[in-house]
């Protein structure tokens, strides 16, 4: 049953639980030991405060240092060499113009969703980006954050939704911002990639002060780069993969059957359609593809085909700005009032081919501008047509994107004896704006210049400009998200157990968020044709109250508990504990444990999503096993899908175990080992070919066009879809980290070596029998068993280098590119190693200069048959061989 409560309801329990806890505190304190004053920290994986950063979690800190070594621009760039980071981590690589989430970058823990990864700053959560990633997904921008403010990154690497709430199924990244600076430091930084496109400036300012009462710090951050196309590489310069691998029969050629001048088709039968219509070769005959029928064979109609690649971004051009005040100010010995500020604005463009269409435009067989009007003998003289046409002639899309983050804390912190408290209260907004300023017809408009012939689509070079000016638009998407926050806790000792002292942490929190995205009337009417958009809006509150004891059960073990109730508004109430333990077993050896239940409440996008249209690549398998590959119908192409969001669904629900060894072998050698499960369930999606396979005769779920070719189900228009609570996943898999130190004459060395080698991956999906399938296993396209990366740095005198080695392993091609009935199993993708090396010089007084580049060797990504770019863009980079020289000083 749902819970339901008002507001002010939720805020005066909110308020009991701060004076209760607050109370609570001063009269255990009373009671509270005196023990040397020894600072304690809090370790993110828990609200207690300890004396070291071991803890029973497993968690993974970056300095800054350690991120400059990587030579990396930005916090995606280091995330994605993350051997835990798996399918579901995004950068801006592949935003195109048909993106939903341009200019966006984050992060997927062990391959469970970005969505399922919480993102955090300073201990604290963050809005969401207003753009969801792929329609459903609600991320956090990590590119509001640049490298310049962080101090270092925490990995929590097992599920902490006991500790934070919703969203930490996979784990937690915690990003910790710099505020310890007296002085200034002034940074810039200059790189390029070996094979065009991709440069990049940046420029940082870093400066700050500390008096007895005040620590102020100040950071000013400027980055550009510029944007790459899929024509600056080699192997994706063009979508037909035939063209680049001719003795290849499963290469495909992607090329879109939407071109110029186009290809037209019979309005009552669109299989019956021409590409060379003049017979003069209006369409380049390299071009030119044949349909064939329900036996394979040639039928002599044609397509014009496209081919889009070459115009379309690989990477977007980005310019940022952003700036970080971080402040505290001593109110007496024992309180303290911090303010945190963070803002970026961010500009993204983003290039694509001229607008497609597939057959929204119809010319009536009277029109004075029909193609056959004097050719009486024609099969389509007089016929009503519709058309396959690129709107190349008003130009290639260009859409930009400005975002603005803004973020706010307000709080108090302090101490009541031995007991530590704090409250903040916190705003966080996005907004973003896009627009299409170029290459972006509006279908209506389109169509009536159609119907009164003042333009004409088979005759370009009739068309006036006056006539160009009509048809194309400008489009607008406004998107705004929004996360108000008010939080308390408190921690300290409660007792004196024989084994230490009883640590209790209590706290609440309140939120509220709101998300809205809407695309300007023009999508919302359907006459944006050729270009996916979203429109989403939701608001929610939630109220959470948490627990946590660490308990000294003997001198080498300690035991620690924690709960957390939540309360959403708009899907009722959970509870999630978590039991976690480590054990000193000897000065060298520590074992660490931790059980845990955790969710993920369904977005305000999954919730609230408006009437979408999608572009997913399918198979019709039920045209396919009625007349065969007509029109490719065997074949992965296009088609058009219809998104809404569910108001009726439930959070995801998950479990998950760790348990691992510590062992410091040597006093140079250490090492960590852990082991992994997580089982999720209610897993919220969309299998949409599942949905095109199962139900593809239903008229009510697949609109189809009928033809002449007997018992054929006919052609596809809309297949209709939304999100479910549709399948399980469960996972397993293995941590190991290896470090090494070594004093040599020759310089001190320092060797690593980090690898996560998944076990098991299993996403389950319906079946047709009311069962499950195995939809994803490890190993299968785009995941990959295992990745590791191993380095090592070298230091002599006023000079250091790193070297490191990126390992991603090999993984199945998408099996589903095959023409449907062909047993031939595709070979795999080959493993993909990159080398990144860079050279510090610090012989000139407070200045630090850096000789760099990341994938040294320039290697290519393993060419994949699943898309027309040849290689998996989620998995492994494009980028290629990127070279920078950076220089830092210090006043």
């Amino acid at each position: 049953m749902k819970v339901k409560n008002t507001i002010t309801m939720k805020k005066k329990t909110l308020a009991l639980c701060i004076t209760t806890a607050l109370l609570a505190s001063q009269s255990l304190s009373a009671f509270a030991a005196d023990e040397e004053d020894i600072e304690r920290i809090e370790v993110t994986g828990s609200h207690i405060k300890r004396h070291n950063m071991d803890g029973p979690s497993p968690v993974t800190s970056i300095s800054a240092s350690d991120i400059a070594k990587t030579g990396v621009t930005d916090l995606i760039g280091l995330f994605a060499k993350l051997p835990i980071a798996g399918q579901g981590t995004f950068s801006t690589q592949a935003n195109s113009s048909d993106d939903t989430a341009n200019g966006g970058s984050s992060v997927s823990l062990r391959g469970l969703g970005a969505d399922s990864t919480l993102i955090l700053v300073n201990g604290r959560r963050v809005s969401v980006s207003p753009f969801a990633k792929g329609i459903d997904t609600a991320f956090v921008d990590i590119n509001n954050i640049p490298l310049s403010a962080i101090k270092r990154v925490d990995i929590l690497k097992d599920g902490a939704s006991a500790t934070y709430g919703s969203d930490a199924i996979a784990g937690v990244i915690n990003i910790i911002l710099r505020d310890d600076i007296d002085g200034m430091e002034i940074s810039a930084k200059i790189g390029d990639t070996a094979d065009g496109g991709g440069k990049e400036q940046s420029i940082s300012l870093v400066f700050g002060n500390h008096t007895d009462k005040t620590s102020n710090t100040f950071i000013l951050d400027y980055f550009n780069r510029e944007g790459v196309l899929y024509a600056d590489r080699s192997y994706s310069s063009t979508a037909n993969q035939a063209e680049r691998r001719p003795n290849d029969p499963y290469a495909t050629d992607f090329r879109s059957s939407s071109g110029i001048p186009g290809t037209i088709a019979l309005n009552s039968d669109p299989t019956k359609r021409l590409a060379d219509i003049w017979g003069n070769d209006k369409c380049p005959s390299e071009s030119i593809t044949q349909d064939t029928d329900e036996n394979g064979d040639l039928t002599g109609y044609n397509l014009c085909r496209y081919d889009y690649a070459p115009h379309m971004t690989m990477i977007p051009a980005s310019e940022r700005f952003s700036f970080t005040y971080m402040g505290k100010y001593e109110i007496n010995d024992n309180m303290r009032a911090f303010v945190e500020l963070n803002g970026q604005n961010a500009k993204t463009t983003i290039k694509g081919a001229g607008s497609p269409s597939f057959n929204e435009l119809f010319m009536a067989g009277d029109n004075p501008n029909h193609p056959m009007a004097d050719m009486p003998d024609h099969e389509f003289y007089q016929q009503d047509l519709t058309m396959r046409r690129r709107m190349v002639d008003i130009g290639n899309r260009i859409k930009k994107v400005d975002s603005n983050y803004y973020r706010t804390v307000l709080g108090l912190k302090g101490e009541l004896g031995e007991w530590d408290w704090e409250m903040a209260y916190s705003y966080i907004k996005s907004t973003s704006v896009e627009r299409g300023v170029d290459g972006f017809p509006n279908s209506r408009r389109v169509q009536e210049s159609i119907d009164n012939a003042s333009w004409n689509p088979f005759e370009p070079s009739q068309n006036s400009q006056a006539a160009l000016d009509y048809i194309e638009t400008t489009t607008t998407r406004v998107g705004k998200s929004t996360n108000r926050t008010y939080d308390a806790k408190i921690s300290g000792p409660v007792m004196e157990l024989p084994a230490g002292e009883l640590f209790i942490a209590v706290g609440a929190e309140y939120r509220e968020e709101t998300i809205n995205d809407n695309p300007d009337d023009q999508f919302l009417r359907g006459e944006i044709f050729g270009t996916e958009s979203t429109a989403a809006s939701g608001s929610r509150d939630n109220t959470a109250m948490f627990l946590e004891l660490a308990i000294p059960v003997i001198d080498s073990l300690e035991l620690q508990l924690a709960a957390r109730y939540e309360d959403y508004s708009d899907f009722g109430t959970t509870t999630n504990p978590k039991v976690s333990f480590i054990w000193s077993a000897t000065d060298d050896i520590a074992i660490r444990g931790s059980w845990g239940t955790a969710f993920r409440a369904p977005s305000l996008s999954q919730l609230g999503l408006g009437r979408t249209d999608e572009s997913p690549n399918l198979v019709d398998t039920i045209r396919c096993d009625a007349v065969g590959n007509v029109n490719k119908a065997c074949e992965p192409q296009e088609y058009t899908a219809v998104f809404e969001g569910n108001p009726d669904l439930g959070p995801e629900e998950s479990t998950s175990y760790n348990f691992g060894l510590m062992y410091n072998i040597t006093e140079s050698l250490e090492l960590s080992l852990d082991y992994y499960s997580y089982d999720i369930e209610n897993i919220i999606d969309s299998d949409t070919q599942f949905v095109f396979s199962n139900f593809g005769d239903d008229p009510n779920v697949v609109i189809r066009l009928p033809t002449n070719i007997a018992n054929d189900p006919g052609e596809v228009v809309t297949i209709f879809d939304s999100f479910q609570n549709i399948g399980d996943l469960t996972t397993t898999g293995i941590d190991l980290d290896i470090r090494y130190a070594l004093e040599t004459g020759m310089g001190d060395f320092r060797f690593s070596y980090i690898l996560n080698y998944v076990l098991k991956y299993e996403d389950k999906r319906p079946d047709v029998d009311g069962g499950q399938r195995i939809n994803v296993k490890e190993g299968d396209f785009e995941q990959p068993q295992f990745r590791w990366t191993t380095a090592v740095d070298w230091s002599l005198d006023d000079v250091t280098a790193n070297v490191a080695i990126n390992y991603i392993a090999e993984f199945e091609q998408d099996q589903s590119v095959r023409v449907q009935g062909d047993g031939t199993i595709l070979a795999p993708l080959d493993a993909m190693v990159t080398v990144d090396a860079s050279v510090n010089y610090y012989g000139i007084e407070n200045t630090t200069i850096t000789l760099g580049a990341t994938n040294l060797f320039n290697e290519k990504p393993p060419f994949a048959y699943h898309d027309f770019m040849g290689f998996a863009v989620n998995t492994h980079n494009g980028q290629g061989r990127f070279a920078y020289l950076k220089a830092s000083f210090k006043f």
